[in-house]
């Protein structure tokens, strides 16, 4: 399959095509643990087990940036 939008060249062939795999591919839903969570569009994620609905990131559901916030918010919670 050949990507229309994407210019010549094998490196953003090989870019889209990871870019393009991580945003079709299934993840596992926080709040049930099934793995069903699919994008909807841009940033929105649907479980489709048990209906959950959240925002995160554009192509995967949870950012690295995210997850630092995750883990800094954790922390100051754990040393209170």
């Amino acid at each position: 399959m050949v990507a229309w939008n994407v210019r010549t060249g094998a490196s953003l062939r090989k870019q889209y095509k990871g870019v393009q795999k991580e945003k079709k591919s299934r993840y596992k839903c926080d709040v049930c643990g099934t793995e069903a969570v699919r994008r909807v569009s841009a940033g929105i994620w649907h479980c489709k087990h048990c209906g959950a609905t959240f925002a995160g990131g554009a192509y995967t559901p949870h950012t690295e940036a995210g997850n630092s916030i995750d883990r800094l918010i954790n922390q100051i919670k754990v040393t209170k």
